[in-house]
């Protein structure tokens, strides 16, 4: 690398002590890269669920005032008083945003593996995404095939390796097939790919027609609506017919979760030989992994005493299995980049149009088929 440093605009999330929300740009210097370091110019970033929370921070963007200019504009908005006891560790403390992005490697560290990635298309992790340029190990990177564009490689990790790790839980914990909610996002139709890949039985929820009719075109057999009066005996169905006994439900609040395991407790009683007062001996799990209900959950315990409730996240879930199997997952993906694990965006967005009102309003909605891509670069040379 010729220059000291390198710098560039990066999207900062700050939540004030009162009890403001502020979306802003800063600029960045990036030292020279140590000798396992990549500097990556990164063209492609998505806004994921999980950046939201870190983003956003639940605040009422319906109130969302700009000010500055281009580069140094700057948003902010209220938020609320429960909103603000869930923030005390970030007051005042300004947070680069963006798990994961793509792009081309502009200068590398000293050592074989960094030299090895200069000038090439890589996926990485690690935060701080929504930046023109980061600095990451070489350890956070993978390699794109050739002719993959940042793009197509930007979501690499978080959705990819989430649905691994589900099916990758149900097999560790003895389970057969899956349930899974919200089911019509990005994630649920990548998972639905994998199942029929591994053929694996999936009972997908979703809220609405339109999402149940997503799903039947990319193959799914078992879709339960929520909105339909039948959707617990569709729901009960379903789980006979797959046996799944394992759910991952990014919904969290209300009573779905509870729902589930009642169904679950229904299915395996059908093929009942014995009745006990105290339900089956089937172990029915729930996992939470998301939280688009903020309302507690609530569980009517109709399902007997074999069942569990508990959270789940990827990172917990990749140290467990160790880097080998790590490593295994990663390799599946890039085979897999372009059908079981691709990614579709609705609208790909430069740092600045990420700050304005309207497209905010857009992109914190999560609706199906709405998935928003960030491009830090684009518009730049």
């Amino acid at each position: 690398m010729q220059q000291n440093s390198l710098s560039g605009l990066q999207l900062r999330s700050l939540v004030k002590q009162s009890a403001e929300m502020e979306l802003s740009l800063a600029s960045t210097s990036i030292a020279q890269p140590q000798a396992d370091e990549v500097i990556v110019r990164i063209e492609a970033a998505p806004i994921n669920p999980s950046d939201l929370g870190l983003l956003l921070a639940n605040a009422d963007w319906t109130q969302a005032k700009v000010s500055g200019s281009a580069d140094e504009q700057i948003v902010t908005t209220p938020i609320s008083a429960n909103a603000m006891q869930a923030m005390t560790a970030r007051v005042d403390i300004s947070m680069p945003v963006g798990n994961e992005g793509a792009g081309r490697v502009v200068a590398a560290g000293s050592s074989a593996g960094a030299q090895a990635l200069l000038g090439k298309m890589v996926a990485a992790l690690g935060g701080a995404m929504y930046s023109q340029l980061r600095c990451v190990n070489v350890n956070q990177c993978l390699l794109l095939p050739e002719g993959v564009t940042a793009a197509e490689g930007a979501s690499c990790f978080v959705n990819p390796l989430t649905a691994l790790g589900m099916v990758g839980t149900m097999r560790r914990e003895g389970h057969k097939a899956l349930v899974h909610t919200a089911a019509a996002s990005n994630l649920g139709q990548m998972l639905n790919r994998l199942c029929l890949a591994d053929g694996i039985g999936l009972v997908s929820i979703v809220r609405k027609e339109e999402q149940e009719t997503v799903l039947k075109a990319a193959g799914a057999q078992y879709v339960c609506r929520t909105d339909s009066s039948s959707f617990v005996k569709d729901l009960t169905d379903a789980l006979a017919a797959t046996g799944a006994t394992l759910a991952f439900d990014a919904i969290g609040g209300g009573p779905l979760a509870g729902q589930i395991l009642g169904c679950m407790e229904a299915a395996v009683n059908r093929s009942a030989k014995v009745y006990s007062r105290y339900g089956s001996t089937t172990h029915k799990q729930v996992y939470i992994y998301g939280a688009l209900d903020m309302n507690p959950s609530v569980l009517n315990r109709n399902y007997g005493m074999a069942w569990g409730v508990g959270g789940w996240l990827l990172t917990p879930f990749i140290e467990k299995i160790g880097p080998l199997a790590f490593q295994e997952l990663k390799e599946r993906v890039l085979r897999e980049l372009r059908t079981t694990f691709a990614s579709r965006y609705s609208k790909e967005i430069s740092l600045t149009e990420a700050l304005q009102p309207d497209i905010i309003a857009a992109y914190s909605k999560r609706a199906t088929g709405e998935k928003y891509l960030i491009n830090p670069n684009k518009g730049r040379s």
